[in-house]
This record gives structure tokens, C-alpha cells and sequence, in this order.
């Protein structure tokens, strides 16, 4: 059974040429959660993401894996997967090419599990991704982030093209993955009120800063008025414009 990571930044700043995506961002994850990472389109999900998986160096401050540096870690990186709707497989070859793959750069790789999942969605095995629709693409990076096993599992919108029948059974087996596999998951995404209740902890950026962060519940309590309790959508709503909801 993996052990659970904790992921630590500290003060970092990133920049793309004339853009801040990210300014003096420090937050912690803690081990064995689910953790939502929540904001408006550009908030800078996305560019956090692809720091705490070493795609590319903090140009400023510091990003942790259980207590390591990262960057040019492999013993760091290989627990560390981060999965989108598209990319990280071989487009024009078969789909169990990209299985082998994963098998050979991820220690707790699970391949009968992969290919159970890729059955029980409808997904293909002897076709090349190439060739999948949108949404048999989104179910296949959706299970090579479930399969990995890895330590800190990154999903940034994995969810994207597949159908409302898809996602739930997605959600469904996520939690029950997590539940007999505990590990560190961040999971991005604008369905707000569909992971809603799978989240323990929430980071919320706005314009390439964390502006609320704790667990998921504290978070919303702080954000409610009156007797209800606020929705994420209303935290988002309230800390990227100021308003409340009624």
C-alpha cells in the first residue's frame, strides 16, 4: 500500500511573459486527502498543477513533495501524476502501448485494474487514442490517473467530454479507489456542485493568488450568511467579485 504525500509551497511566483499566473502562493495539502483547487478560468489551476508535477521549475519560492524538492527528483516525480483530458499518451499507437508505458515509469502501477476500468467505460483497448471520441479520451486519462496508484494523483479537469452518466460513475470509483488506496488527491474542476461533496479540503485561487484554503466545510461556513451554508460556487462567487449570493 502507497503512504500518502503531503505537498508544501512556498511563496512561489510564476510568470509568463508579461502575466502573473501565480503570485507569492504558499499552501500546504495535507497527506491523504481530497483537495479541490478551485477558480475562475486563468486563476492559475493549471500552472500549480504542472509545478507540484515537475513539468516545469518554480521561478521563484519553493515546491515540496513529503518534504523533497521536486524538480529533477525522479525519486519524487515517479509519485507524483498528473493527468488531464488529453495528452500524456501515444496518439497513433494502440492504447495498451501508453499501458506499458505506465507501467514502466509508475511503481504502483495497476494494469488489470486499467483495463477492467477501460472495459466496464467502453473504452477500446485495441484502438489508438487517436481515433476515440472526446469523451473515451477523457474516461482514458481518467483511468491512467486511477491506475497509477501514485502517492499525490493530479486531475485537472480530467472530467472534460464525458457525459453526465460517465462523471458519476467516474466520482463513484474515484471515491471507492481512494477509499481501499489512500493517497493525496487534487482535483480541479468547474463542476463545482458535482465534486462538491468529495472534497475534504479546498484551495481557491483568484488571478494567481490563494484568497481561501483550509478544510471544505470551514471554508464554506466562512463564506455563508445567514442560516445556510455556502456552496463552493457561492465561496468563488464572493472571493472573485465580492458579492455575495442571495
Amino acid at each position: 500500500m502507497t503512504t500518502p504525500l503531503g505537498v508544501e509551497i512556498d511563496a512561489v511566483t510564476h510568470r509568463f511573459r508579461s502575466t502573473d499566473a501565480l503570485t507569492d502562493v504558499s499552501v500546504s495539502i495535507r497527506p491523504g486527502t481530497i483537495t479541490g483547487l478551485v477558480g475562475r478560468n486563468g486563476a492559475g489551476k493549471t500552472t500549480l498543477l504542472t509545478l507540484i508535477a515537475a513539468l516545469r521549475p518554480a521561478q521563484s519560492g519553493s515546491v515540496r513533495v513529503g518534504g523533497r524538492d521536486v524538480w529533477e527528483d525522479p525519486s519524487v516525480t515517479s509519485r507524483v501524476c498528473l493527468v488531464r483530458d488529453r495528452g500524456g499518451v501515444f496518439e497513433d499507437q494502440r492504447i495498451r502501448h501508453t499501458l506499458r508505458v505506465q507501467r514502466a515509469l509508475r511503481p504502483h502501477w495497476d494494469e488489470g485494474y486499467a483495463v477492467s476500468l477501460l472495459e466496464r467505460f467502453g473504452v477500446p483497448l485495441k484502438k489508438n487514442p487517436e481515433h476515440l471520441s472526446r469523451g473515451q479520451r477523457s474516461v482514458l486519462s481518467a483511468v491512467i490517473a486511477l491506475a497509477s496508484r501514485a502517492e499525490v494523483t493530479l486531475l485537472d479537469e480530467v472530467y472534460l467530454g464525458m457525459d453526465a452518466v460517465a462523471r458519476r460513475m467516474f466520482y463513484d470509483e474515484l471515491m471507492a479507489d481512494y477509499v481501499a488506496h489512500p493517497r493525496t488527491i487534487v482535483l480541479s474542476s468547474h463542476l463545482l456542485d458535482e465534486v462538491e461533496d468529495l472534497l475534504e479540503d479546498v484551495v481557491v485561487l483568484d488571478r494567481g493568488r490563494v484568497v481561501a484554503a483550509g478544510e471544505a466545510d470551514t471554508v464554506r461556513q466562512q463564506h455563508s450568511t445567514g442560516d445556510s451554508l455556502a456552496s463552493l460556487t457561492d465561496v468563488l462567487v464572493h472571493v472573485s467579485t465580492g458579492r455575495t449570493s442571495s
